[in-house]
């Protein structure tokens, strides 16, 4: 074993690893099996589908928006153990409206179930990594953010391929099953009460969220962390949301297709997180990140050459009939494009977050998280209206590919930033 797949027999880290695990991939078991239905069983028109792809995405991520000031000062001034606990059996009483949702067909109850995992996901996101300082060793930080990162992506896979493949009345099943083993699994995690005393929580969602960005946003190192991380899950959210429409409508493959494709891109992100712990050999570094961010946009500009002009006709079925009806050259180069913009973007992500948790006192950095959790979903609802929006003046499913090659370069200078004024995660204030 790796010094990182080490941490995986630890008492400290193995039940909030299984818990992330869990909860994401059923995140996305419940997502792609509700876009599914939705796209290839309810409507059947291609602008519908992709501004429903984008609705989804910004509803998911519109808690974060709301709540993340909220979810950081619990966080910091509770034992995150707890909290962990309370979210997730709250997970188990989504479910069952999500699950009701997908046996009936009913768009509302489907939606009202992705909005309410997204504020489940709000509460536990600053959990997930504020946690990392207080039970791991400083050098196991980053190697511990890697595995997290990377098992949440092998999460997403699975629950993708799962989602993807399986009947929706069999994911209504699931998605309640994996949300009782969430709960089992979060009361293994040990205590983590909070490092200072309980300095009170301000309820104004508003206020809250403003004052939690300015406190943190006026630190020129995670200033510049947090945009950079936030400029990847705009790309992110550009790239999962087109996935669908684009394998459909563009490929004219069937749904296995697009499971495929977003398999590829959560192993990708997988192998990279691993990988640059390997590269920087645990130091939390941005060194890598703006060459990361370049090549990221270099394959999605590779991947929007190499996609074809959409021909009509039935949809095919599988790998093997888009290499039938496109090449098998073409269609290898598509794959091989995606798995190089994921592989880029999990180099890109992991250390930046890393940096986040490790430059900050403890006492503070659930907050910090939150800070960055409320930037990223501001940009990501941009992201997603901006999407929409060329969706809807004409632009087409292929070409919105673009617009994440131009952001990986916005990307690159603020890593390349970030670099210059760090050295090895020793940062000038």
């Amino acid at each position: 074993m790796t010094p990182s797949f080490r941490l995986l027999a630890k008492r400290r880290f193995l039940p909030l690893f299984a818990t992330q695990f869990l909860g994401a991939f059923n995140d996305n078991l419940f997502r792609t099996a509700m876009i599914m239905l939705v796209i290839y069983k309810i409507y059947n028109d291609p602008a519908q589908e992709a501004a429903f792809s984008a609705l989804a995405g910004g509803l998911f991520i519109l808690p974060f928006f709301l709540f993340s000031a909220l979810s950081g000062q619990l966080a910091d001034c509770h034992d995150k153990a707890t909290i962990i606990r309370l979210v997730k059996t709250a997970e188990i009483i989504i479910m069952i409206v999500g699950a009701s949702g997908l046996l009936l067909g009913n768009i509302p109850l489907m939606l009202v179930a992705l909005l309410s995992m997204g504020a489940h996901s709000t509460f536990f996101g600053p959990i997930k990594y504020a946690i990392l300082p207080q039970h791991l060793e400083e050098d196991q930080v980053l190697p511990g953010t890697g595995l997290v990162e990377a098992g949440t992506y092998i999460a997403i896979l699975g629950g993708t391929i799962v989602g993807g493949i399986i009947p929706s009345e069999m994911a209504a099943a699931g998605v309640l099953i994996v949300a009782v083993l969430g709960w089992f699994t979060g009361r293994q995690v040990p205590p983590a009460p909070p490092v200072v005393a309980d300095a009170g929580v301000d309820f104004h969602v508003v206020r809250s969220s403003i004052k939690l960005v300015s406190d943190t946003m006026h630190v020129p190192r995670l200033f510049l962390a947090i945009l950079a991380i936030s400029f990847f899950w705009a790309q992110g959210t550009v790239l999962a949301a087109q996935f669908p429409p684009l394998v459909k409508n563009v490929l004219s493959a069937n749904q296995d297709v697009a499971t495929v494709f977003l398999a590829i891109f959560s192993v990708g992100v997988a192998i990279g997180s691993v990988a640059i712990n390997r590269l920087l050999q645990g130091a939390v570094s941005a060194r890598h990140a703006p060459a990361a961010s370049i090549v990221m946009g270099l394959f999605v500009c590779a991947l929007w050459l190499t996609l074809p002009t959409p021909t009509g006709g039935d949809h095919i079925s599988g790998l093997a009939g888009m290499a039938d009806r496109f090449g098998e050259t073409r269609v290898v180069l598509i794959l091989v494009e995606l798995l190089g913009v994921a592989v880029a973007g999990g180099m890109f992500v992991v250390p930046l977050y890393a940096f986040l948790t490790t430059t900050v006192s403890k006492a503070n950095t659930a907050r910090t998280v939150a800070a960055n959790n409320i930037v990223n979903s501001g940009a990501m609802v941009a992201a997603t209206l901006v999407v929409a929006g060329l969706v809807h003046l004409g632009v087409s499913v292929a070409e919105t590919l673009l617009l994440v090659a131009l952001m990986s370069i916005g990307a690159a200078i603020l890593a390349r930033k970030l670099h210059l004024a760090c050295d090895e995660g020793k940062c000038a204030a």
